[in-house]
Parts: C-alpha cells; structure tokens; sequence
C-alpha cells in the first residue's frame, strides 16, 4: 500500500506518472491525498492497472481495499494537515 500527497510543484508527476510506476511495481493499493481539491482516491490493482476503489472530499470515509477495517475520515486529514482542531473519534 502507498499513500501519496499531491505536491503543486510536482502534480502531474504525482498524478499521472507514478500511478504507472506503483502499478508496474505492483503496489496492490494506491491512495492519492490531493490538497489543491481536498479529496482522496483509493485506487486497487487490477489486470496490471489501477481501478478506483472509491474517491472521497468533505464529509467522506475513505476505506482501504486492501486491509479490511482500515477507514480514515477525510475531513480529519485535511484538519491534521492544517493544524486545526483535533481530529473527530471516528
């Protein structure tokens, strides 16, 4: 598994370019953290390519394919990420 935060100096790299590199890998499950939209996809390997496994913003769970019980609120990531308030006891 391979999280990954979408940098803006280094978005299409981060977004095109190693979504192939982790799937070559075989890296079974990819999430894209992207600040600019707030939002996180969950990709899974499937045939040698990504699949979404879900796309997640505000308000949002994120769920892992891949470790059964493993969610994150997405709200919580951007808050941690900020410095602002304490995340929720989700």
């Amino acid at each position: 598994m391979v999280m990954e935060v979408v940098l803006p100096k280094n978005r299409m790299t981060d977004l095109r370019d190693k979504r192939h590199e982790y799937a070559q890998a075989g890296i079974s499950e990819y999430w894209i953290a992207d600040p600019q939209s707030k939002t996180v996809t969950v990709l899974k390997l499937s045939g040698g390519t990504y699949v979404v496994h879900g796309a997640h913003g505000q308000g949002d769970t994120a769920e892992s394919a891949l470790l059964d019980g493993f969610r994150v609120d997405i709200d919580d990531i951007w808050r941690a990420a900020s410095g602002t308030s304490s995340p929720s006891n989700r």
